[in-house]
């Protein structure tokens, strides 16, 4: 495809981002109130002038290429630096704060959360947060349709986590090594204990977070998930896991960082591995943070240090 000759314009950047949200070239041309053949017209110019195919269109809706992917977060850095000189220079009212995250089921990730969107001044603002599987946070990430994801590696995960991740593109920060620690009830007599091993756990129900189709050892959100337990349940959501720890005595193995004020009925006990869980969030690797995605994971770290645990990145 030849390289157009006229450069870009900010008017192309918007329909395209608005297009890769919606899925839909029509959907977006209604959102922005512009005839369809317009956008579609648009949408193929872009491509001319960038000389790669950036959507994969199909009879429901369009999907991003990985030169679109790579495009959009361009597109959005450059849309988001407009707007910031708009409200500088030129008065315009501060834009709808945009952000979308996908994580394993981790609280002081929600915490965080509920401090970025308390601590932002926007009048208006889109946020998404998923706590999701292993899989489809790196697949979440990849297409863009979350910026930034939260997950684990340790020494057993570690390779097939990185080639996935390599493989599309993306790359792992680390933000902090987490000693092993069982979450259980309150009322669970291990939650008495200074420490519990893995002896303790024996008998009791082991709680998993369910992968899917997924569902390989090395997607697992807990580690040492190739021991066997004699019971084990697989769940899909938090409360869910929370409630079969209070009403069947369950455990689950996760980082020791449990919020009090998000889940007072759960207490987490050092458990006697020699394991470190690393905690980190993905991004693309070759497309800087927008200004929203670097205050999250500043909230990120302020909640984690809060539990004082030395945050490394």
């Amino acid at each position: 495809m030849a390289h157009g000759t006229s450069g870009l314009t900010l008017q192309q950047l918007r329909y395209f981002i608005e297009v890769a949200a919606e899925g839909s070239i029509s959907a977006a041309a209604d959102v922005l109130y512009v005839a369809q053949p317009t956008m579609s017209a648009a949408m193929k110019d872009l491509e001319s002038r960038v000389g790669r195919a950036l959507l994969v269109r199909s009879a429901r809706g369009v999907s991003l290429t990985d030169d679109g992917a790579e495009f959009l977060g361009y597109a959005r850095q450059v849309v988001e630096q407009v707007t910031l000189l708009e409200q500088r220079y030129l008065g315009r009212p501060p834009s709808r704060r945009l952000l979308g995250v996908s994580t394993q089921h981790y609280s002081f990730a929600v915490d965080a959360f509920v401090r970025m969107v308390k601590a932002s001044a926007a009048a208006q603002y889109e946020f998404a947060l998923r706590e999701t599987r292993t899989w489809d946070i790196i697949e979440d990430v990849r297409t863009l349709r979350s910026e930034v994801g939260i997950l684990y590696r340790n020494d057993f995960n570690r390779k097939v986590i990185d080639k996935l991740l390599r493989d599309a593109g993306l790359a792992f920060h680390t933000l902090f090594l987490a000693e092993p620690h069982i979450f259980v009830a309150r009322s669970n007599p291990l939650a008495a204990r200074e420490r519990a091993s893995l002896a303790d756990l024996e008998g009791l129900p082991r709680l998993t977070f369910d992968q899917g189709a997924n569902n390989s050892f090395y997607f697992a959100e807990e580690i040492l998930s190739t021991l066997s337990a004699s019971q084990e349940i697989r769940v899909s959501d938090r409360a869910t896991i929370f409630n079969l720890m209070i009403g069947l005595g369950g455990y689950t193995i996760s980082t020791g960082i449990v919020s009090g004020e998000l889940d007072p009925e759960i207490a987490a006990i050092p458990l006697d591995v020699d394991e470190r869980i690393e905690i980190g969030w993905i991004g693309h690797a070759a497309i800087p943070l927008t200004e929203q995605a670097g205050r999250y994971l500043e909230e990120v770290r302020a909640v984690v240090a809060g539990f004082g645990v030395e945050v490394l990145g």
